[in-house]
């Protein structure tokens, strides 16, 4: 069976990749992908090795060596020897800086009436209900009152209490 991609590297491309695994200052990553190119290399004078073998030598699987002769064929010799950037975040970010300050705020105002003090579920109820956003769990108030160091609990929520320096 032929190859799908064939590697064949320039003079310029062969001499930047045997720089690459030579410096000792290369990631794992990139140092794996620049040798598996430089035994791919399929010009007359290059080694030109079998995927299976490249994979095998390498630790790698043979999956991963066609696409990166496949990155390097279509997108060039950097494209290959960097990883893509992503394009969006794997989850869209819903509690933002905003949310926390206005929950963060909304904490430390006066609690409602007939209760001493806020709850974490009264907060997450009272957030929804003033449309910071359409849903918020309790446990996602209680990580941003931790994060925050907030505590409910003490009498004076939000504020810090200067300690008293001992006198000798």
């Amino acid at each position: 069976m032929a190859p799908r991609y064939r590697v064949t590297l320039t003079d310029e491309e062969r001499k930047n990749l045997e720089a690459l695994t030579r410096n000792g200052k290369t990631g794992a990553k990139k140092f794996i992908s620049a040798r598996a190119l430089l035994l791919c290399d399929a010009k007359p004078n290059g080694p030109g090795w079998t995927v299976a073998a490249v994979a095998e030598a390498l630790g790698v699987t043979s999956r991963t060596i066609e696409h990166l002769k496949k990155r390097f064929v279509e997108e060039g010799l950097d494209a290959a020897l960097t990883r893509k950037e992503r394009e969006k975040l794997p989850r869209d970010v819903i509690f933002d800086g905003s949310f926390e300050a206005r929950l963060i705020a909304l904490a430390c105002s006066e609690a409602p009436d007939g209760r001493g003090r806020w709850t974490v579920r009264l907060l997450a109820d009272k957030a929804v209900e003033l449309d910071l956003a359409p849903s918020v769990s309790h446990m996602t108030v209680h990580r941003i009152l931790k994060k925050m160091n907030l505590s409910l609990t003490s009498a004076n929520t939000g504020k810090f209490r200067q300690k008293e320096m001992q006198r000798s």
